[in-house]
């Protein structure tokens, strides 16, 4: 059904989505920083709102849905980003080509403009980077970086798009940046949270104002991870989740042993949407990750220091969802430029 639904797609990505004479509602620009953020995101393949990066972004967004970047032609970046799910994955670990499956749960692409660590374990530092080696993993999409360029430029559609995006820049080059300022496009702003910060005193119903009290005090803590604003501080925290003999985090990158089960902190908007939770997907619901917190966490090595017991209610539980679901923005899941 997935691949399907990305082949119809794609038909009307690459026939109708060329940045000249589009209709202003189709347009990929980064307009409203969510409250909190800086104005301008980092590290700009070109300036947000200008017709050069909306032609890198509409590049970015064909490839992002173009199921032939995969081995097999099955698998497309939003086979595992899926846009109706804040451009994460229902599934635990998604599957990849020929069904393979890796450890690690797909992350919500939402917001990265502005961070400065990419992938759970924060292996590479720019989209540029992070971009392309989905496409290449085995057990993703498993296609050399090569063929992905041979396919692509075996289509004429595609050859324009790169000539009024990237003239004379390498093609590998430009793939790897039109997809990461595709991805710099996604910024999701527009929660009740987010209106509230901006001013808006009804925008958050009583159970979640009261769940924000709770959030950002030092009974649950939560804010220790999930700053005001951001709701990342793009650190690396062993929260909890890891238990001896899995996954070792941050540690394989670092080699330091004090980054045993260390993971990149995830930003919170649309997170209703976008579970299940926690580095391998093993948290299904925002109840079973409170409970998993209350808890103090699963007892594993390395815990860090903020990750104790809570002495939380039912009442408080219940009223930290409901702020959890007023970081829902519906207008970013059911934006139509997203098929």
């Amino acid at each position: 059904m997935r691949v399907s639904r990305l082949a119809v797609g794609l038909v009307a990505l690459v026939s109708g989505c060329a940045a000249a004479g589009e209709p202003a509602a189709d347009r990929l620009t980064i307009s409203i920083a969510p409250a909190g953020y800086p104005a301008a995101p980092i590290d700009n393949d070109a300036l947000p709102g200008t017709p050069l990066a909306e032609a890198r972004a509409h590049l970015g967004r064909r490839l992002f849905f173009d199921p032939r970047l995969s081995r097999t032609g099955g698998i497309a970046c939003a086979t595992c980003h899926r846009p109706d799910h804040g451009f994460a994955d229902l599934d635990a670990v998604s599957a990849g080509v020929d069904g393979r499956r890796g450890t690690r749960n797909a992350p919500a692409l939402v917001n990265l403009a502005w961070t400065e660590h990419l992938f759970w374990d924060g292996r590479v530092p720019t989209l540029e980077q992070q971009s392309t080696m989905p496409i290449e993993n085995p057990d993703e999409m498993d296609l050399p970086l090569a063929e992905a360029i041979a396919r692509v430029n075996a289509d004429p559609a595609y050859g324009r798009a790169f000539a009024d995006a990237y003239a004379g820049v390498d093609s590998e080059t430009a793939l790897r940046r039109s997809l990461a300022t595709f991805i710099r496009s996604l910024v999701s702003g527009q929660s009740p949270y987010d209106r509230f910060l901006r001013g808006d005193n009804t925008a958050l119903l009583p159970g979640a104002r009261r769940g924000m009290q709770m959030f950002f005090s030092d009974k649950a803590g939560c804010f220790h991870c999930h700053p005001s604003g951001p709701l990342t501080n793009d650190g690396f925290f062993n929260n909890g989740s890891y238990v001896t003999g899995g996954d070792v985090g941050r540690s394989a990158i670092t080699g330091r042993s004090g980054d045993l089960g260390k993971f990149k902190v995830p930003g919170l908007r649309n997170v209703a949407a976008t579970g299940p939770y926690m580095h391998d997907g093993s948290v299904a619901t925002l109840q079973d990750a409170i409970e998993q917190y209350a808890r103090g966490g699963r007892g594993g090595p390395n815990t860090d220091a903020v990750i104790v017991p809570l002495l939380l209610t039912e009442d408080d539980k219940a009223d930290l969802v409901a702020f959890l679901r007023a970081l829902t923005d519906d207008r970013f899941l059911n934006d139509p430029r997203y098929p």
